[in-house]
């Protein structure tokens, strides 16, 4: 099961970050499947994070917020990233892994219909089931 790293770097603030990383791996572990957190190490896309990197994530200052536009140039750059709903869905079905988790995908945000999150068209072309809450409850839904 594919856990995308945004939330890690870019959705809570420290230890809870990390602290809630570690439950959802402890969750999917628990539950019988493989847990496979997703982000750009070094300039590497990382599918199945140690907890020292997950923890790197979370205390980092600077850690991009990689989406599938991004990838390309944070690999290049040699950087550090945690990914979005899209490129953990990119990067998970390279991987060979069907099924990816998270809290909420991205939309349309209210009041600007011309920023449309690239996890909808990820959603309709990337060969990957998601598993989430629903649309984050910021977007015109």
């Amino acid at each position: 099961v594919a856990l995308e790293s945004t939330i890690i770097s870019h959705g809570m603030p420290p230890p809870g970050n990390v602290q809630t990383a570690m439950a959802c791996v402890r969750e999917v572990r628990d539950a019988g499947a493989v847990p496979a957190t997703v982000a750009v190490i070094d300039g590497a896309i990382r599918v199945g994070l140690a907890a020292d990197e997950v923890e790197r994530l979370g205390l980092a200052d600077g850690v991009a917020k990689v989406s599938l536009r991004d990838l390309g140039a944070v690999v290049a750059g040699g950087g550090l990233g945690a990914t979005t709903v899209a490129a953990t869905m990119h990067a998970a079905a390279l991987a060979g892994i069907p099924v990816f988790a998270t809290g909420g995908i991205g939309g349309v945000h209210r009041g600007d219909d011309h920023d449309v999150s690239a996890d909808l068209t990820a959603l309709g072309t990337i060969p990957v089931a998601v598993v989430c809450s629903g649309p984050k409850a910021v977007l015109d839904v």
